[in-house]
């Protein structure tokens, strides 16, 4: 019997690299692969991805994913924030492109596996894949995975998620790779020196529109200048109230913001909607769980409660700046039940 084949996501970083020469020691056939998403944005990415493939002796493959990136990452994320809302273009990317459609053309390419740099661990029991956190918590990219299904995540193989990167790096640089020294990409891939708002006025050829800023009671306090500048919980560029104020809420219907003191952007339940389960099976009964807002919180213990086609999420303990368009995502201990996007 043959080697099993892997296609390895090549970002041309020192996570995807390390991933295949894991891969490639551990018997597998492995090719490496980058995604074109973007014009431009991802030539060096791409150079630098051959450059390993060579220095591992592997195929390299280029696949041109632009019009489907386009649609459903980047037009995604400019109608959230012209909707007063606050996206995760990575839990899109990840959702319709990493395991969407590069999968599909892994397969076509006659793959048994694909595999990625992501810090987060498979494992199967029970009958079922599941989805855990890295054992390096302070780089767990778990959150990012919620939507993966039983179908992607029994052809798909993550080889860090028992290292630090701090490991990852040491093993590039025993292998010879040269992005062992590589600085990890912070910013949105799209979006230049991640300056989101002119990115979104260029994109879409928009004019954000000023409109009243409102106090908790409805109170007309003072102008903002476009609800794209602002998000939940911000405190900075709102102007000066005599007292620490906070954005509280926004809406685009009315083109209003809403700020309120110290204290009040704090919230115990939310609503949740594209809701996904890893396991397949949806949610019948109230569950507890953690569960976190964004992606640098802590899991904290919550229910879920079935409401029709949405979720609802009753913490424990009130959550600062539960923002509209973020992800909400379940644990169980250090396993990924699942998440949805959080409505409200």
């Amino acid at each position: 019997m043959g080697k099993k084949k892997v296609m390895v996501g090549m970002s041309g970083g020192v996570d995807s690299a390390v991933a295949a020469a894991l891969l490639q020691e551990q018997g597998y056939h492995v090719a490496g692969a980058t995604m074109r998403l973007w014009p431009h944005a991802g030539d060096q990415q791409c150079a630098d991805a051959r450059r390993i493939c060579e220095t591992l002796g592997i195929d390299f493959y280029v696949m041109d994913f632009q019009g489907l990136f386009r649609e459903k990452v980047v037009d995604y994320f400019v109608h959230a924030y012209m909707h007063a809302r606050t996206p995760n273009p990575c839990v899109a990317c990840n959702k319709y492109l990493k395991f969407g459609a590069f999968m599909e053309k892994a397969r076509d390419l006659d793959m048994d596996y694909i595999a990625t740099g992501h810090y987060a661990k498979i494992e199967r029991a029970d009958g079922l894949y599941r989805l855990r956190m890295s054992d390096a918590q302070n780089k767990d990219q778990s959150y990012f995975l919620y939507n993966l299904t039983q179908e992607q995540l029994a052809h798909t193989l993550m080889p860090l998620g028992s290292y630090r990167k701090d490991q990852v790096r040491e093993l590039a640089k025993e292998r010879g790779l040269a992005v062992a020294d590589k600085p990890d990409s912070m910013d949105i891939c799209f979006v230049e020196n991640g300056d989101y708002t002119s990115f979104i006025k260029e994109y879409a050829a928009y004019t954000p529109q000023e409109g009243d800023i409102l106090d908790t009671d409805g109170n007309v306090i003072g102008r903002h200048r476009g609800l794209i500048y602002y998000t939940i919980g911000q405190r900075k560029g709102i102007g000066a109230y005599g007292k620490p104020m906070f954005v509280l809420g926004m809406d685009a219907e009315r083109n209003t913001l809403t700020l309120g003191a110290v204290g009040t952007e704090f919230a115990d339940t939310l609503l949740a909607a594209d809701v996904h389960f890893i396991s397949g099976t949806p949610l019948k009964e109230p569950l507890e769980v953690t569960a976190k807002v964004r992606y640098q919180a802590r899991p904290e213990p919550a229910v879920l409660y079935p409401e029709g086609d949405f979720v609802r999420v009753a913490f424990a303990a009130p959550q600062r700046a539960v923002t509209p368009g973020q992800s909400v995502v379940f644990y169980d201990g250090d396993i990924v039940l699942g998440g949805g996007i959080v409505l409200k």
